[in-house]
């Protein structure tokens, strides 16, 4: 063992030496490494930081919530007619799902317009102005951070109250206290009797949901009106493990709510948040492949590279190694030296490729939510490793047969 030891030192000592007699030679040779290091780096992490962000947003939005609407997340384009000619959902349903359901307990029909904010002089444009009654608050489990969520009283009545998104509340009261406030949302007064709590407190977090404002459902009626509005009636189960149970119970709610005999199809649609990952999963896995095979195509282009210049060097130090070996070197010690030379070459452009990875990453981030976990750098760093064996095994093992008397002769 301790033979072994010395041999593998003496060969990284005597690879350094060699990579440092010939550096610009070894970047050259690392070019294809390189990139294939950045391929790897950069998809991994951007499929990372997009996941670990979806993730975070499905989490808001809860695992054991059905989303009953018109149309499919996953959309069938060979079905579209049948989709655009399915009736339209009432909100009244979200009642009759949260009495009859044995397995629900909260449902919600929800609204959206695209609008604008606006306190005093300062406006906060493209946000979402959510209609919702008060049952919204027990579908989707959130904090409110200050004041209170809309009573149901107030939906009934119609009054013109509001609980504001974190971001909203920051932008238009970056100073003032903002509950009891009267802003404009599309120039319709409204008071603000609660803040949200910020959903977007980390990189992965949900940052959309805090540029939101949510209202009763009377008053976005009679704001903006409900009609050609698509619905989304969201239910909350009971338990997560209840969730198929809970699918099954308002199936069968809304199909005897629309008078839909055995032989007819649903004329809605039931969306889970499990059903949708599973949809995207074969589109990440598409990704990964794309990023696999285009790194794998870079590594061996680099490892050829790799092959070539360390045959160059054998056939260098050719009478190095008859040397060597006449003065009581194994062949495995000539072979271990050379497949030193062959991976520090090759980590020399994973060293590379890392440290650019991290500096596109912080570009990348300003577009895309990127997440570079150390395993992933650590994963770079095996890459090179088996890469330099794979292709340095070759040159390493034709320096480890030649014969002493050649080598001595050769010129």
């Amino acid at each position: 063992m301790s033979l072994l030891l010395f041999e593998i030192g003496e060969g990284f000592r005597s690879a350094l030496h060699a990579i440092m007699a010939h550096k610009l030679r070894a970047v050259l040779t690392t070019l294809g490494i390189i990139i294939g290091i950045v391929a790897v780096t950069l998809m991994v992490t951007v499929i990372n930081g997009v996941e670990r962000g979806l993730n975070a947003t499905l989490s808001v939005l809860g695992a054991d919530v059905l989303y009953v609407e018109k149309f499919p997340w996953a959309f069938n384009p060979s079905r579209w007619w049948e989709y655009i000619n399915r009736p339209e959902l009432k909100p009244e349903l979200a009642a009759l799902i949260a009495q009859r359901a044995r397995y629900v307990s909260a449902a919600a029909p929800v609204y959206w317009h695209q609008g604008y904010a606006r306190y005093e002089r300062v406006t906060v444009s493209q946000l979402s102005i959510v209609g919702t009654t008060a049952d919204y608050v027990r579908v989707h489990t959130f904090d409110v951070a200050l004041g209170r969520f809309f009573t149901e009283v107030e939906d009934r009545s119609g009054r013109p109250v509001c609980v504001l998104g974190a971001e909203v509340a920051a932008r238009l009261f970056p100073v003032a206290q903002p509950l009891g406030k009267f802003i404009r949302l599309n120039n319709h007064r409204c008071q603000v009797i609660g803040v949200m709590d910020r959903q977007g407190t980390g990189p992965d977090s949900p940052a959309g949901l805090d540029l939101q404002v949510l209202i009763p459902l009377s008053t976005f009626s009679r704001f903006f009106g409900l009609q050609g509005r698509r619905v989304s009636i969201q239910v909350k189960a009971v338990h997560p493990d209840l969730l198929a149970l809970a699918q099954d119970e308002v199936t069968g709610i809304l199909r005897v709510a629309r008078k839909l005999d055995a032989l007819e199809k649903n004329n809605f649609e039931i969306n889970t948040l499990q059903a949708f990952q599973r949809q995207m999963a074969p589109v990440k896995g598409a990704i990964y492949g794309v990023g696999i095979f285009l790194t794998a195509l870079s590594l061996f282009v680099g490892g050829i590279g790799v092959m070539n210049i360390m045959f160059v060097s054998v056939k260098e130090r050719t009478r190095e190694i008859g040397i060597r070996k006449a003065v009581g070197a194994t062949p495995r010690a000539v072979l271990t030296q050379f497949l030193m030379e062959a991976v520090m070459v090759c980590l020399v452009g994973g060293v590379i490729g890392v440290l650019l990875s991290i500096g596109l990453t912080a570009i990348v981030d300003l577009m895309l939510p990127t997440y570079l976990p150390a395993t992933t750098v650590m994963l770079a760093f095996l890459i090179c490793i088996l890469t330099g064996v794979t292709f340095g095994l070759a040159p390493a093992w034709t320096a480890a047969r030649a014969q002493p008397i050649e080598a001595l002769r050769y010129e």
